[in-house]
């Protein structure tokens, strides 16, 4: 039996929002697993234990240009919030949006022998890290070319940056879809684009949540497609509810039918989504630095 240390149940309850004790019964029945203790938490909570599937996890900003036909978005990652906001790391970001947009970079590694003024990418990275005295990474981008007209937005102190290529509809129409992305955060355009893993994930806890009801197989098998059919019409972009609808249940698709428009394409991206963020024990580095003091 894996131990349960109070700092895994301190990250579970950050991930899920369950209570303590609930988070420790988890890991404990899932032998220490994070991924599955926090399944555990969503069969017997439901959405309260789903609040983490977008947390930010380190700092940096999305930067995004767009110049004729193309734009470009990209992510670059630092160490604080506060370098995030520093002018030399902002202005390093801007050229960085405008390089990949200009296009000739396929892939980070690429991008980091392109050329920018006073050098590469990779050698101005690591003479503003040097200056700065923080590590920052530019940690991938999206080069688009329009099959309609392009629209970009910035939210949260550039935390979340959206890009959408839409064909048809007007000004606008884009601007309020490109907001309703950064709110509403859909992992793909329909059905088609949700990872089958993440589907049956939610099959799966539909299913035991679903025989806990004691109904006769045929109901707990509607209730079950029920559950994921609402599960993708909330996360895929047609499928959910505009936010700036009216009457509350105009659906994105429904909104794009009525102006004549559609959706080639949409990238979202949130700073940090999927890492780690840096934690500081300053005591634990003041009390490092008095030994090595002492040592020396």
């Amino acid at each position: 039996m894996a131990e349960i240390t109070a700092g895994m149940v301190k990250e579970l309850r950050e991930k899920t929002d369950a209570p303590m004790m609930e988070c420790k019964k988890a890991l404990s029945e899932a032998d220490g697993d994070m991924a599955k203790a926090e399944e555990i938490l969503r069969v017997k909570l439901g959405s309260k234990a789903s609040k983490a599937a977008s947390r930010v996890t380190a700092e940096g900003i999305v930067s995004i240009h767009v110049e004729g036909g193309h734009a470009a978005m990209v992510e670059v990652n630092c160490e604080t919030d506060f370098v995030a906001k520093n002018d030399d790391f902002l202005a390093f970001s801007g050229d960085v949006a405008r390089l990949v947009c200009a296009g000739g970079a396929a892939d980070v590694a690429s991008l980091s022998t392109a050329s920018l003024p006073g050098g590469t990418v990779d050698s101005v990275r690591t003479a503003l890290v040097g200056k700065i005295g923080e590590n920052i990474s530019v940690r991938r981008f999206l080069r688009l070319a329009a099959k309609g007209k392009l629209f970009s937005y910035i939210h949260g102190g550039a935390k979340i940056g959206v890009l959408v290529d839409l064909v048809g509809g007007d000004e606008q129409l884009g601007r309020d879809l490109a907001m309703h992305i950064a709110a509403s955060k859909p992992k793909s355009l329909d059905a088609s684009g949700v990872d089958a893993a993440l589907i049956e994930t939610e099959r799966r806890i539909a299913t035991e949540k679903a025989a806990e009801s004691g109904k006769p197989a045929e109901i707990v098998a509607k209730m079950v497609e029920g559950t994921v059919q609402k599960f993708l019409k909330e996360v895929t972009l047609l499928g959910q509810v505009f936010v700036k609808a009216e009457d509350g249940k105009q659906t994105i698709e429904q909104l794009l039918k009525s102006k004549g428009a559609s959706i080639a394409s949409f990238t979202l991206y949130i700073v940090g989504e999927g890492l780690e963020k840096r934690t500081d024990d300053f005591a634990a580095e003041v009390a490092a630095q008095v030994a090595a003091a002492r040592a020396a």
